[in-house]
């Protein structure tokens, strides 16, 4: 698994054979079964984790009951409850398996310890928070600025393989809608 992890470093920065063995050191490979969870609200996270294999979801479950999914991982993305992992405080998110998974986690102190150490690490933590940020501002605005048949139309575009993999409901927790109304605009969209 943790070549998966050195592969994915390897491609985004040039960094050495002894660097990457520094990260070697403090990862922990973990791996789940499908359903199984990674966080369960209102325990503290202190790890930044790495998926290898499978895919998992972070979300939180409403009042009434309704889980609400605001992210999916699969291979080569990052999960975790950030919140919760800076403050110090329980998570307001669970995360768990949607397939079995396999993972790399890396806890906060070590982490941050090789963010200090390695350059080239740290460069590519900063691009990914980057990243991120943006991706996570084009999805408040597509949730609140789109209709499902958009929602629906780029959550297939973004990502063409997760809509193959991830059960219609949860594509439907993940858009904001009903079961229902994904039933139809999928009804509507084919030829």
């Amino acid at each position: 698994m943790f070549e998966v992890f050195k592969t994915y470093i390897e491609t985004r920065v040039s960094i050495t054979a002894a660097e990457i063995d520094q990260i070697r050191a403090v990862s922990t490979v973990k791996k789940l079964r499908k359903k199984q969870y990674l966080l369960q609200e209102g325990d503290v996270w202190g790890f930044h984790a790495f998926v290898t294999r499978g895919c998992l979801r972070t979300y939180t479950i409403d009042d009434k009951g309704l889980e609400h999914i605001i992210y999916f991982a699969t291979e080569n993305w990052w999960i975790g409850d950030r919140a919760s992992l800076f403050s110090g405080k329980p998570a307001t998110f669970n995360i768990d398996a949607v397939e079995d998974a396999e993972l790399v986690l890396i806890n906060k102190a070590n982490f941050e310890m090789l963010r200090a150490h390695i350059p080239a690490f740290n460069a590519m933590i900063g691009d990914i928070l980057e990243k991120g940020m943006a991706a996570m501002q084009n999805r408040i605005n597509s949730t609140i600025s789109f209709t499902a048949e958009q929602k629906y139309q780029q959550f297939l575009d973004k990502y063409p393989d997760m809509a193959l993999r991830i059960p219609q409901h949860m594509i439907a927790s993940y858009l904001g809608i009903t079961p229902e109304t994904l039933s139809r605009v999928r009804r509507q969209a084919k030829p």
